[in-house]
């Protein structure tokens, strides 16, 4: 299994368009032995893309309602950074009720496993997986695949962007100084309150600089902010 999902891997890294993004998902879901795969993006001026395997049908149908808006599953992941079972989604409003009715008249399945992602400048994406199963063994699925599961779905969106861009180079704005002393002191371990204390400046000001990195950086929260320094090697600790 190892071996044909390094395949996989390799043939993702290999392709140029997203037909040929289609072609390997399409393999994916044959690896994985479920029904649907799903990958969907969002980038930071609202422009979207998709590689799935839903009927045309509803693709078009979820559109044309503007389903997004009340998905569990797309709210969900949206409040998210952890990947998500749909059964632990909120499913108890009328809309959301109704929706699933839909979803599953349409084929999309009884059970259900996103990854958030969150990606350069402010992109959001999701990887889907869904099937038609009872919970059991839908429990041994998820806990068996379940790391294969988020490393492909970074790979995915690792190539997604690179299509969408033609390289998979991003150009980040530099952070200030400051920005960078405030970053540091929180990725110690310090406090708002302990790290504008120690950097003499106030919360309020300490905030700002917070605020400003958090935008160069494209992270939605300040945990977020502080990992993306870390790993774009602009805070050492």
């Amino acid at each position: 299994m190892q071996a044909r999902l390094a395949e996989f891997i390799e043939k993702l890294q290999r392709a140029k368009t997203l037909d040929d993004l289609r072609s390997v998902i399409l393999g994916l879901r044959d690896h994985f032995q479920i029904e649907h795969l799903v990958y969907h993006s969002v980038n930071s001026t609202g422009q979207q893309d998709a590689v799935l395997t839903y009927a045309p049908d509803w693709v078009e149908r979820y559109i044309r309602e503007d389903y997004a808006r009340i998905d569990p599953v797309v709210q969900g992941c949206f409040r998210r950074f952890n990947p998500v079972d749909w059964k632990r989604l909120d499913w108890s409003g009328r809309q959301a009720r109704s929706f699933l009715t839909d979803a599953l008249d349409a084929g999309v399945g009884n059970q259900g496993y996103s990854v958030p992602i969150r990606g350069p400048n402010g992109q959001f994406a999701m990887f889907t997986v869904s099937d038609r199963r009872s919970d059991d063994n839908w429990a041994k699925f998820t806990a068996e695949h379940m790391s294969d599961l988020i490393l492909v779905s970074h790979f995915v969106n690792q190539k997604a962007l690179e299509i969408e861009r033609g390289t998979d180079y991003y150009a980040m704005q530099s952070l200030s100084p400051r920005e960078v002393d405030v970053l540091t002191m929180l990725a110690m371990g310090l406090n708002r309150a302990q790290a504008a204390d120690s950097l003499a400046i106030s919360e309020h000001t300490l905030r700002a600089y917070v605020e400003s990195a958090r935008f160069k950086l494209g992270a939605n929260n300040t945990t977020q902010a502080v990992a993306r320094a870390i790993a774009e090697g602009l805070v050492l600790l």
